[in-house]
């Protein structure tokens, strides 16, 4: 993907510009050349499996993306490793992407695909005539039906320019890192700790249970329960603890342009056919999505009103709201609104040098719980799964995985849909403007409720989902169009669970998010006549997520807080000063992590880690 010019897109791209300003290079002044290739780095906890040794390790992909675009992805064959020792099997995959650049280059989107079933999104780094390299590591252990298949393809997309004026080839490494990590974790006061499961025998002796403190036992019902929340796969540990037994791809059929939809506008719906088998227990669909091209930046897009009234030519309209809706049978199931991820190339390049922003080079995904509508769907033909995008324009990139949990034994389950209260989206928008300058408001909120049931060979099991966002947005122009703020704030809730026929909740999930964004970008273009303008660019943005699974719960707090200003002519940077401070915070039922890092134009000035808990206040 090409990534415009930062200011271009919040601002500039409202006020006629000559095309030698469309687009910049970040390395056309470069004080870190003398300091070798750079490392750059998303702040991520880390992984329990990090102080792990492998098993065994497999190679899947080295390749050098050039001059790739309008090209097919590349595809490898897979299948798993046969180096594993048989009697310790495998049971965590770490997916590990290794890049390095070097030249002139605009970040660019990829995709990474396994029998044509997404594993991650990510985005490169903008690199530098000295070169740049990072690493992204991630869990996919729940997709274990698609690492245990054999004779499937791996594949890759990464659409890359190279000529005389982009000289940047990324080359990229992915292995697999294949671990067997016993016993499980127990809560004991914020520190890790570990305990063996027994073996379960007929008699219905005790075992200590993966979700009690350690001095609790467990009777035969307990267990049982344990049992069923296992087969649901969405036990007190996490939706994905046990994977899911088979995931079918919703995706794009013509490989040769990428397993994922390419979305146009709000019109253009993106779907496809499946057929679920009749003895499915639970089904979870996982959506991945970004924006791109004129939708980069969609929430600082201005009205079309605000756009024909002045008689601007940029493209980059239709308002500052977007929501990504699913819908089976064209019946709708859920929505989501995204997390505005920047990717290096963002707002001010330089703010994400090198530390970038967060979600750059591990995109979110986003599950929607699709049990309650097994009453409408398992019966055994085909029906038809979309996605779609509000008030879209060009482009976004959408796809995603269906996880299906299957009942042990391969007969017909029996099931129904029983509540399907789906508000209508509330959606207010106002605008007031006069010339360039002028404020807009979107405020937009929906709630929703599903249930139903299926009964199984575990028992009768009822699920509701809950499903909620709030959100708004404000967008100011001042000073004739040379001050652009936008705030916006989201916030969403999901809410899960699982009862048996007593009314009894075997499993509960509640998940809470909020996301705010505030951008500012000045531009001093009247104080030359050369050409040459100065933009001074503040940005907040943040994370925040509470996920509560039974008894256990974590916490993320992200936050990044970015300054700076660019001196440019036409394509070159004459000077310019960024500053980022990030602090993450991480913490659960088994320890905490804190991560404060800051950087100043391409260099980190501090950077601090630890895994001891605060004391509580």
């Amino acid at each position: 993907m090409y990534i415009f010019l930062c200011f271009l897109l919040l601002f500039h791209s409202l006020i006629p510009q000559s095309s030698s300003q469309d687009r910049y290079f970040k390395s056309s002044l470069d004080t870190s050349a003398l300091q070798g290739s750079k490392q750059y780095l998303e702040v991520t906890p880390p992984l329990p499996s990090d102080h792990l040794t492998p098993l065994c390790t497999r190679s899947l992909l080295n390749h050098d993306f050039a001059n790739t675009v309008g090209s097919p992805p590349i595809s490898v064959p897979y299948s798993p490793p046969s180096d594993c020792p048989r009697l310790r099997k495998w049971n965590r995959v770490i997916l590990e992407l290794t890049v390095s650049s070097r030249g002139q280059q605009y970040d660019r989107i990829a995709g990474l695909w396994l029998d044509g079933a997404e594993l991650l999104r990510t985005s490169t780094a903008e690199p530098n005539s000295n070169g740049v390299f990072w690493k992204v590591r991630k869990d996919i252990t729940r997709y274990s039906y698609l690492l245990t298949k054999t004779s499937v393809n791996f594949t890759m997309m990464l659409e890359n320019v190279v000529d005389n004026v982009f000289t940047g080839i990324y080359h990229v490494d992915v292995s697999l890192f294949y671990y067997k990590m016993d016993g499980v974790r127990v809560p004991s006061k914020g520190k890790l700790g570990f305990h063996k499961l027994g073996r379960l025998g007929k008699s219905g002796g005790r075992i200590r249970a993966l979700y009690e403190t350690p001095d609790r036992e467990l009777g035969i019902k307990e267990l049982e329960k344990m049992e069923i929340l296992r087969k649901l796969g969405g036990n007190t540990r996490g939706l994905y603890e046990t994977p899911a037994d088979l995931i079918i791809p919703v995706n794009n059929n013509v490989t040769d342009k990428g397993y994922w939809f390419r979305i146009q506008s709000e019109t253009d719906l993106r779907s496809k056919s499946i057929r679920i088998p009749r003895h499915t227990l639970r089904a979870v669909l996982e959506l991945y999505v970004s924006f791109h091209g004129d939708d980069e930046y969609w929430y600082s897009n201005p009205p079309n009103a605000y756009i024909k009234t002045n008689n601007l030519t940029t493209p980059r309209g239709n308002g500052a709201f977007r929501e990504v809706y699913l819908s089976v049978d064209g019946n709708f199931v859920g929505s989501e609104i995204m997390i505005p991820v920047i990717f290096t190339g963002g707002i001010n390049p330089l703010s994400w040098d090198p530390v970038v922003a967060i979600g750059a080079f591990d995109l979110p995904t986003y599950d929607f719980d699709l049990s309650p509508f097994l009453g409408n769907i398992m019966d055994g033909k085909y029906h038809t799964f979309t996605i779609g995008v509000s008030d879209s324009i060009p482009y976004w990139l959408v796809d995603a995985n269906l996880h299906l949990w299957l009942d042990r034994r391969p007969y017909a389950l029996r099931a129904r849909t029983v509540v399907r209260e789906a508000a209508d989206l509330k959606l207010q928008r106002s605008s007031k403007f006069k010339k360039l300058d002028g404020l807009f408001k979107v405020k937009a909120a929906r709630r929703s409720r599903f249930a139903g049931w299926v009964i199984s060979s575990v028992g009768n099991l009822s699920t509701t989902v809950l499903q909620e966002f709030k959100f708004k947005n404000f967008i100011t122009f001042r000073y004739g169009g040379t001050h652009k703020m936008v705030k916006q704030k989201v916030k969403s809730m999901t809410e899960v669970w699982v009862e048996d026929t007593r009314g009894e909740v075997l499993s509960h999930v509640y998940m809470k998010r909020k996301y705010p964004l505030a951008v500012a970008v000045t531009n001093h273009s009247t104080w030359w006549n050369d050409g040459t303008f100065l933009l001074h660019t503040n940005v907040s943005h943040s994370l925040k997520q509470n996920i509560t699974f039974g008894v256990f719960s974590n916490v993320i707090h992200n936050n990044q807080d970015s300054w700076g200003w660019m001196k440019v002519r036409g394509n070159a940077v004459l000077s310019r000063q960024a500053k980022t401070n990030q602090t993450f915070d991480y913490q659960d039922d088994f320890g905490c992590y804190t991560r404060n890092v800051a950087s100043v134009t391409g260099r980190i000035l501090n950077d601090y880690a630890s895994s001891t808990c605060a004391p509580p206040e």
